[in-house]
């Protein structure tokens, strides 16, 4: 469009006011397209992007020519290109990493995260997951809700997003039947009634043709709410609940020996220079003296500022410490309950070490209780020995320091947690801290952990053994104890080969173990490292 220009006259006034008005602030709106796989997210995606006009010539020409090599949607374009671009992806027609695309209306501007539903790469998922404020959840018309459809609204919940908006897709595969979107919209109304969802919207789409993703569809008549784009220009983006100061540090900034300040994001409330101010953990108090921006000094520096802070006074702060509002409330602490997604292979083990990363602050942990595992079935809850990977739980965390956290819900900054492996690096698992913590019964879990050292130091099992194969040891020496007894008739025969048993079966089992293990690697063929499923690259 060619601008328009005002010609002033020479003897008339100069203008008073800006010829051209400042655009009107939108609001930006994080956003997730999750479900099963082969829901149709890329594809919903695609057509988004493409009815919005976020498509370029160029984009549509390299479509035009991708649709004919890799699309599954015969002479149509396949939208979903335009959001998967690993070769891996376009050959198997799967989404296997999380794509962030950008794209805006008159009214709004938006984060779009596609991530994918296979079950393998459910961590790629909650990844997409943590940062939105909103879910796009797919629903495939012909399937209804299947099980990666429950794990994946259990997740999104679990991770705070509060406001979803259910797409049951395909509804044209259907024959845009009315009784099959009312069958999956009661379905799923029933599932979320224990989610904490605060609003719940389910519309019928279909992503390859159109229906109701940006204007209301007329071939589904019975359907009389707003299409897809207009919920998403209109949806609430979850605000932020929590207004207390709190600024985890992230670097301490040292450029000269004048000058040493604490560098971070804002994370919740806001601060002003003179504001009295702790250090958690070590609780010194002192005064914010500057705080620096990235174009000089400001005044004040609210959430989501990244800014360095100097102190009054030479106090001790190091990264993951958390610098907070003197009149704060929030205390370090060493155990907390959280609400844990296993992602690797490897189960989270009750009594094995980790390093969980909780704001900036990496700390040594371990599990000492595991509560509870969650059917993603029916959100049922029942006890577990461990997780498995894709499987969620709760459970108690010890760790060996102080650390600052707080509940998931009041600051998602200082709630969430990363488990690593120590040995390998390995992220193995995700947390949120929970607002209500069930205590654990301080005098068994200290007492486990006392037996499991003197073990350990004895040779009778690792160092990070944990809760399960204490029981199965005591089980094993207790039935030989008894079993000595009624053979021999004598307590301390029978208590010394209990002893024995405690001691020597673990040694012979880990033998074992490890003939296991060197026969299974002589037979097992090289591994095929082709593909990576953290979605890395392909």
């Amino acid at each position: 469009m060619r601008a328009q220009l005002k010609v002033v006259e020479a003897d008339a006034p100069a203008p008073t006011a800006p010829l051209v008005e400042a655009a009107p602030q939108r609001s930006l709106l994080r956003f997730l397209t999750c479900g099963s796989v082969d829901d149709g997210k890329s594809t919903l995606l695609g057509r988004i992007l493409f009815e919005t006009g976020a498509v370029f010539d160029d984009q549509m020409q390299a479509l035009e020519r991708d649709s004919a090599r890799f699309g599954t949607t015969g002479a149509d374009l396949d939208y979903a290109l335009l959001v998967d671009g690993l070769s891996a992806e376009r050959e198997q027609g799967i989404t296997i990493d999380v794509a962030y695309r950008y794209f805006s209306t008159p009214r709004r501007a938006f984060i779009a995260a596609d991530t994918p539903g296979h079950e393998q790469y459910t961590r790629n998922m909650a990844t997409g997951a943590s940062t939105a404020d909103v879910a796009i959840i797919l629903v495939d018309a012909r399937k209804g809700i299947l099980p990666q459809t429950r794990r994946h609204s259990y997740i999104v919940s679990m991770l705070g997003v509060r406001r979803v908006i259910v797409a049951v897709n395909k509804i044209d595969l259907v024959g845009y039947d009315e009784d099959v979107f009312r069958r999956i919209e009661r379905d799923y109304r029933a599932l979320a009634q224990t989610l904490g969802f605060v609003e719940t919207q389910i519309v019928p789409v279909s992503a390859r043709h159109g229906d109701n993703v940006v204007e209301r569809s007329a071939r589904t008549p019975w359907y009389e709410r707003a299409p897809l784009l207009a919920l998403l220009e209109s949806i609430e983006a979850a605000p932020q609940q929590d207004a207390a100061f709190r600024f985890p540090v992230q670097w301490v900034n040292r450029p000269h020996l004048d000058f040493r300040g604490f560098s971070g994001t804002v994370a919740s409330g806001a601060v002003a220079v003179g504001d009295r101010i702790v250090a958690l953990p070590r609780g010194r108090a002192s005064t914010i003296a500057r705080i620096v921006g990235p174009s000089g000094d400001l005044e004040v520096a609210e959430a989501g500022q990244s800014v360095t802070l100097t102190l009054a006074d030479e106090i001790d702060v190091s990264r993951g410490d958390v610098i907070v509002a003197a009149s704060s409330q929030i205390k370090p602490r060493r155990q907390l309950t959280a609400r844990l997604l296993a992602m690797n292979e490897a189960p989270l083990t009750p009594g094995r070490n980790y390093l969980v990363k909780v704001g900036a602050n990496l700390a040594a942990a371990r599990i000492v209780a595991l509560h509870h595992q969650v059917d993603v079935h029916d959100y049922s809850e029942s006890a577990a020995a461990d997780l498995p990977m894709n499987a969620i739980g709760l459970a108690t965390l010890r760790f060996e320091t102080d650390v600052v956290a707080a509940a998931y819900r009041e600051s998602q900054a200082l709630g969430g947690l990363l488990l690593i492996d120590p040995h390998t690096n390995d992220t193995v698992g995700l947390g949120v801290v929970e607002s209500d913590t069930q205590p654990v019964d301080a005098a068994r879990v200290s007492g486990a952990e006392r037996l499991a050292a003197a073990l350990a130091r004895i040779g009778a099992v690792p160092a990070d053994a944990g809760g399960r194969d204490l029981g199965w040891l005591g089980a094993s020496a207790l039935f030989t104890a008894l079993l000595a007894l009624v053979l021999t008739g004598s307590a301390p025969i029978a208590l010394a080969v209990g002893l024995g048993d405690l001691v020597a079966r673990p040694g012979l089992r880990a033998l074992y173990r490890a003939a296991w293990a060197r026969a299974e690697k002589l037979r097992a063929p090289e591994a095929d490292a082709s593909l990576t499923t953290d979605g890395g690259s392909i």
